[in-house]
């Protein structure tokens, strides 16, 4: 069985794509066996079609994970029926995935730090106004947090 994933933030070029991204990378490293397809979208059409912020490409680069080929997109009404997991990267976007979801499908939004409960967090910081620090903090929250997800999706089955 297939499970697909969706990575969800404001805009598609920071925290979303770095999470599909990472999750990817651990997927093909160390869970070859399991059937999972990610994405990622924004919640608000600011950069479609726009490449990773080029800060979130390099910090990723940096750890030997390429995001270049990723483009931003919005989330669409099909992506709740399409994506067994939605999950967003803080409480603003999550309210927004609740709010588009239909009744029926509003158990498949999280919040993407739930798979990394140790960090006593909630939110994956936006780093698009901060320093080149907030970019590798992201990483490290995103790393937990799919390492997390993966082990989950590895004890259902």
């Amino acid at each position: 069985m297939t499970r697909r994933i969706l990575f969800v933030c404001l805009g598609n070029i920071c925290r979303s794509p770095t999470a599909e991204a990472v999750f990817r990378d651990l997927l093909e490293r160390e869970a070859p066996g399991l059937t999972v397809e990610a994405d990622s979208a924004g919640t608000h059409a600011y950069h479609i079609g726009s490449a990773p912020d080029a800060r979130t490409v390099a910090a990723a680069l940096n750890r030997g994970i390429d995001m270049s080929q990723l483009r931003a997109r919005i989330v669409e009404e099909a992506d709740f029926e399409r994506f067994d997991l939605l999950l967003a990267m803080d409480e603003q976007n999550y309210r927004h995935l609740v709010r588009m979801a239909p009744p029926e499908r509003r158990d498949r939004v999280r919040l993407f730090l739930e798979f990394a409960p140790e960090q006593g967090r909630r939110e994956v910081p936006d780093p698009y106004y901060g320093g080149a620090t907030g970019f590798e903090d992201v990483l490290d929250l995103v790393e937990e947090a799919a390492r997390g997800l993966l082990a989950a999706l590895a004890a259902s089955g």
